[in-house]
């Protein structure tokens, strides 16, 4: 069992090469000089200092710093968990800054999929119901809402296990299973927070496997992720430093995550 094995599958020279500005007209994220400021106590915490970026469609981007970097502050923005104090967030084109919880709400159902470290699974729910979850909060008939969650479980590679409990499976299924979760409202743009982190590395890299093929299908995916071995089977690197964005880079020589599983040794059961 490879229990939480630090991967080296790549030089580190693999990330390197400087990306070029994508075009702001095909942009489905911009963001344009991002503050945020949380007050703790008699303390202002400064946690991101004049961000800008873009993000097309269809792009997979790594984002990686220490802890306090601000890159959790970004993402939480990005997937409209919360509001910046000064600047603007463009979400395919909408100004959603200034937006208020029920409309940021309403855009996280319709548009963005989430998955987290923990798998935050309903533990006497089955891996088909805790799919389903997200279309409670919708207008989709009950019929489609299964239909959509079956094509989800099967999109990760999961259609035999529909009725099993998450007790019932192993940590890479759990996960995969918040993957349909994130999936089943068919959103423009995945997040992911640390989606390796509880996983071992075999386990980690079939992740990454769904990721590019989820990606290849045209799939906009961000992940958060401390492990570079992780980051370099994304497109494109971000690395925040004290709130700013200090690196935004392409990954030269990205591997294959199916390939790369080919070299890794099949864990027991």
């Amino acid at each position: 069992m490879l229990e939480n094995t630090p991967m080296s599958i790549m030089s580190p020279d693999a990330i390197g090469k400087s990306q070029p500005p994508p075009s702001a007209a095909d942009a489905v994220i911009r963001t344009e000089e991002l503050h945020k400021y949380y007050e703790m106590g008699e303390t202002r915490v400064h946690a991101l200092r004049g961000v800008s970026v873009m993000i097309s469609r269809g792009e997979f981007v790594a984002i990686m710093g220490a802890s306090g970097s601000g890159k959790s502050t970004f993402m939480n923005i990005l997937g409209c968990l919360d509001r910046p104090n000064s600047g603007r967030y463009l979400l395919e084109g909408t100004d959603v800054s200034q937006h208020d919880k029920k409309a940021l709400a309403s855009i996280r159902n319709q548009k963005i999929g989430f998955v987290f470290q923990g798998f935050n699974l309903l533990a006497r729910t089955t891996a088909l119901e805790n799919t389903e979850l997200p279309t409670l909060y919708t207008k989709i008939a009950q019929a489609d809402r299964r239909k959509r969650s079956i094509e989800a479980l099967a999109m990760v590679g999961l259609a035999n296990r529909a009725e099993h409990f998450p007790s019932q499976m192993s940590g890479g299924q759990q996960q995969r299973v918040a993957i349909a979760r994130a999936l089943v409202n068919r959103p423009s743009i995945l997040l992911a927070d640390e989606p390796t982190g509880n996983l071992d590395t075999r386990t980690s890299v079939e992740i990454m496997e769904i990721f590019q093929n989820l990606n290849d299908k045209g799939l906009t995916i961000l992940l958060v992720t401390h492990e570079q071995d992780v980051a370099q089977f994304a497109k494109r690197v971000l690395v925040f430093r004290d709130g700013k964005l200090r690196k935004d880079d392409l990954v030269v020589n990205r591997p294959s995550a199916t390939e790369v599983l080919k070299t890794l040794p099949t864990l027991e059961d």
